[in-house]
């Protein structure tokens, strides 16, 4: 698959699949779209996804509907405030004569076929248990039983309440950046499919919403190939180049691009680092992915403003006097810059 170039009509057919992915998912998870978009640009990215949101939003739904969709080796793990490393990589019991056994654990449980792994509550797992999925996603390799496993096919989905504080453990910056893209789910608003959740049988019922999702829509062995074809096919502008560097270069110092929000005095020490090269590639990967849904092989702005946020904004870090109000400040941020930076 690695050969497909742009303009084949096997991108075509892969549209096509990704649409009917959006559809399974939209039937199980309803008035979402929006973040249905943004994850199926992150399987075609080929970038780890975590999810945040209230409590009962359909975050793990979700999640579930995504790897029923997709097919391919599925593992899933629940993040515990009592969590090791080593629960990921193997479990021991006791056999039926006594003695100790040793078991694969998730991520080795189905080899280096594994195409999805899905970390539900990945807040309540201890640093330790961050830093070896770290490598997991930033290498896609683990060393276990005195050899090392690679895993071509993994992305990692994970999901996080922004409700409950105790006994939870804030993801550091590495991990967080390792994340293609951070997402945020809202409850729908609209009266009818609130309606509809509320109302509708087939959706208190989850286990039976998610075997109704057409299996194996995507065939995650290809789809290494297929990204890379997209982002070969699809080109940027000189004019957009330059529009994604000033964008870059607003977003570390808005003070110098004429940025000012309110209630924040020392714009010139609002954002203490973060926004590195990978992360401005990561929102060019994934501008790209969103152009060639929208059929076109040339980026527009609009790609980049769609993706920008959900890519871009765990990427900047405040300075500590200004995190608590991250929520709030950092949206502010992303929507001056499309105000300030003049678009071509």
């Amino acid at each position: 698959m690695n050969d497909i170039r742009r303009g084949d009509a096997m991108l075509t057919d892969w549209r096509a699949a990704a649409r009917r992915f959006e559809a399974a998912l939209a039937g199980a998870v309803l008035g979402q779209e929006a973040v249905i978009r943004l994850v199926t640009i992150a399987v075609f990215a080929r970038g780890h996804v975590l999810l945040e949101g209230d409590v009962g939003v359909g975050k793990t739904t979700l999640l579930r509907a995504v790897a029923r969709a997709m097919g391919g080796a599925y593992e899933r793990v629940e993040g515990t405030v009592d969590m090791m490393p080593t629960d990921l990589v193997y479990h021991t019991y006791l056999g039926e004569d006594g003695r100790p056994r040793i078991e694969p654990g998730p991520v080795l449980a189905a080899s280096e076929d594994l195409a999805i792994f899905f970390f539900n509550e990945i807040n309540r797992a201890r640093p330790q248990v961050h830093a070896l999925l770290l490598r997991l996603m930033a290498e896609r390799s683990l060393t276990a039983f005195n050899r090392e496993y690679r895993f071509p096919l993994l992305q990692v989905f994970a999901d996080r309440n922004r409700v409950e504080r105790e006994e939870t453990f804030e993801l550091p910056a590495a991990a967080r950046d390792r994340f293609l893209m951070e997402i945020g789910m809202e409850a729908p608003r609209d009266a009818a499919t609130r309606r509809a959740l509320a109302f509708d049988p087939r959706f208190h019922d989850t286990d039976r919403l998610v075997a109704g999702i057409e299996t194996g829509i995507l065939d995650p062995a290809a789809l290494a190939g297929i990204a890379a074809a997209i982002q070969h096919g699809v080109r940027a502008s000189e004019a957009i180049e330059t529009y994604v560097v000033a964008l870059w270069e607003a977003l570390v110092r808005p003070h110098a691009a004429g940025i000012r929000l309110p209630g924040i005095d020392d714009m010139a020490g609002l954002v203490q680092g973060g926004a590195s090269p990978r992360g401005v590639a990561a929102l060019v990967r994934a501008a790209r992915v969103r152009a060639w849904l929208e059929e076109r092989d040339w980026l527009v702005p609009e790609d980049i403003r769609a993706v920008f946020a959900p890519v871009m904004a765990h990427r900047v870090f405040l300075e500590p006097i200004h995190e608590m109000g991250r929520a709030e400040i950092v949206p502010a941020l992303c929507r001056a810059l499309f105000e300030t930076v003049p678009a071509p």
